[in-house]
């Protein structure tokens, strides 16, 4: 049940973002244990200056197509699960929409069940059910 947000700056016509959007999904499916319709992401794109990232720290160097994508996830994953994801997206991300993979930075982060509710103000994840 991860939610994926996905931040670039903006100018981007509809069909990068759909590959962006369609690849990310993809490697949740094929690395991350992620069930094919559990799809739930938000792009957002920023005007110059909005989106603040170093061009070298760590890897680089990074260009104006730069996309930070930040996955929120129900349940921990293993590292080598997170490193065959890592893998996965950045190879489906060269093949469309083109990205280099020093333009994809990733960052997880993991939360508990009972942190989710998929509408109806229900939590059914939660390890606490109402009888």
């Amino acid at each position: 049940m991860p939610f994926a947000r996905i931040s670039l700056l903006r100018g981007k016509p509809p069909a990068h973002l759909r590959a962006l959007s369609d690849r990310v999904h993809q490697a949740l499916v094929d690395a991350f244990e992620v069930p094919a319709a559990d799809r739930f992401q938000a792009i957002h794109q920023h005007e110059a200056g909005e989106l603040i990232f170093d061009r070298g720290y760590l890897g680089g160097p990074r260009s104006d197509d730069f996309v930070l994508i930040a996955i929120t996830a129900g349940r921990p994953r293993s590292t080598a699960v997170k490193q065959a994801f890592y893998r996965r997206l950045v190879a489906l991300l060269a093949e469309a929409p083109g990205l280099d993979p020093e333009d994809v930075m990733v960052v997880i982060t993991t939360t508990a069940g009972d942190d989710w509710s998929f509408g109806g103000g229900r939590a059914p994840m939660s390890e606490e059910r109402a009888a």
